[in-house]
């Protein structure tokens, strides 16, 4: 059984807000809504508003998703003589992604999450690009537009830097877990 995966929230006061109105400017820039009273200019800067959201809010995810890999990596080290040789970084990136177990899966649906596959690739792309949370002043415009791109890239760079062993579902549990429902857990079993 591998370690659990816990995925901390990270909120920012304003960023629900950002995220609907850059959605929204988004839609009227493609010209699928009404532009109304706002100027190309309004709208282009709720756009980046809200990337720039998305992008600090994928970051964090991505430090959970690379500190669940490292602690796979250290049972992986732990039990080598049981497990196939080749098992890398890569392995449990893509048995996280691309071979996620049921229960997994279905947790994420339940807390809303439609493409956790686009979610979890882009977050371990931006762990490749910035040692920490960028600001928005040393990004480019273009890059906060498109930063989705270029994770996704980066993403499938780093997975193809070496050839790797494909883990099994089956043969890898783990659970998922938000760091509240964790440290309930936790404060349950403690106080038995």
């Amino acid at each position: 059984m591998l370690p659990p995966l816990i995925l901390h929230p990270f909120a920012d006061a304003t960023g629900p807000n950002k995220l609907v109105e850059s959605s929204r400017a988004s839609l009227k820039l493609q010209g699928l809504l009404p532009q109304g009273e706002s100027s190309r200019e309004d709208l282009d800067r709720s756009l980046l508003e809200g990337r720039y959201s998305e992008l600090r809010m994928l970051y964090y995810v991505g430090k959970d998703l690379v500190r669940w890999i490292e602690q796979c990596l250290e049972f992986a080290d732990r039990n080598s003589a049981e497990l196939p040789s080749g098992i890398l970084y890569q392995s449990f990136a893509a048995l996280l992604i691309q071979e996620a177990p049921p229960n997994i899966q279905a947790k994420l649906r339940k807390w809303g999450v439609a493409d956790y596959k686009s979610i979890f690739t882009r977050a371990l792309g931006l762990q490749c690009l910035f040692a920490a949370a960028p600001e928005r002043e040393v990004l480019s415009d273009g890059f906060v537009r498109n930063y989705y791109k270029y994770a996704d890239q980066m993403f499938a760079v780093r997975q193809g830097e070496r050839e790797f062993t494909p883990l099994a579902t089956q043969d890898f549990e783990f659970e998922l877990y938000s760091s509240g429902e964790y440290s309930r857990m936790l404060e349950r079993v403690w106080g038995e």
